[in-house]
């Protein structure tokens, strides 16, 4: 079951938790709203692994990283109706996820009963500023996913997952770039052309360049680790990663195990 916390002075835009609250119900049709999260779901996934397997650090590095997400302590932030929370429970990581949708979350907590992963996975109805506040380096893995061009201020967001994560854990993150290239396909062309999203899923001013999301996470003490493309052909109905992040993107960071590492 979620749990409720006192979200009023979160760093949130109320007409982007109403938005994703309206569909909520939709979360777990693959044919629905969030079908485009369900086809990529796959891929981010085993990145996300592929990042913890490669850059994970402990006292027993070898070991820990090879097991990926088997027995980590992961936060997924912005994690509405739980499609990518649910996925990594299902590769045996102790999941939390939180999110300031109430709707989303109770998909997630219901489907989350019916797939029979409540020992698991669990979910909160918190900021993750205010998280932070109370689980400082509580998490060997922290993930937020389409979540940063949705909030007023990103950076504030980096820094909490910095402070969330444990040393030598690893943060995964994925956005849009803003430039003519992302306006043209995540916009015009996945809203009003494909309709693969509702129209007014995404604000281009709010877009995030690979550059100013590096400044934000060394600025919050992470270390660089991996950059990749996210990439769809409407013709073929295929998604795929690739270097060119020139539209959607994901960056894998980590938190040092010394200041110094």
């Amino acid at each position: 079951m979620s749990q409720a916390h006192d979200v009023s002075s979160a760093n949130v835009d109320p007409s982007e938790v109403n938005k994703f609250n309206k569909l909520a119900s939709e979360w777990w049709d693959d044919k629905g709203a969030f079908a485009t999260l369900h086809q990529i779901n796959p891929l981010r996934l085993n990145w996300i692994e592929e990042n913890i397997k490669r850059g994970y650090q402990s006292a027993d590095k070898q070991k820990t990283a090879a097991q990926g997400l088997v027995g980590k302590r992961v936060l997924d932030v912005g994690c509405g109706g739980g499609i990518l929370a649910e996925s990594m429970a299902r590769r045996g990581a102790d999941v939390t996820g939180i999110d300031l949708g109430e709707e989303n979350l109770k998909a997630a907590s219901l489907h989350a009963e019916q797939s029979e992963l409540t020992d698991t996975l669990r979910y909160q109805h918190i900021a993750i500023e205010a998280l932070a506040k109370t689980h400082k380096e509580a998490f060997d893995v922290v993930t937020c996913m389409e979540m940063l061009e949705h909030v007023p201020d990103p950076s504030a967001i980096v820094q909490a997952c910095y402070e969330l994560l444990a040393p030598g854990g690893v943060c995964v993150m994925s956005t849009i770039n803003r430039n003519p290239k992302s306006y043209l396909f995540a916009i015009i062309g996945a809203e009003y052309v494909l309709r693969l999203l509702d129209r007014g899923t995404h604000d281009y001013v709010k877009f995030i360049t690979p550059a100013e999301l590096d400044k934000m996470s060394i600025d919050a003490g992470f270390a660089r680790q991996d950059l990749i493309g996210l990439h769809y052909n409407p013709l073929t109905k295929r998604y795929w990663l690739a270097q060119n992040v020139d539209v959607n993107y994901m960056l894998a960071v980590y938190k040092p195990l010394s200041a110094n590492s």
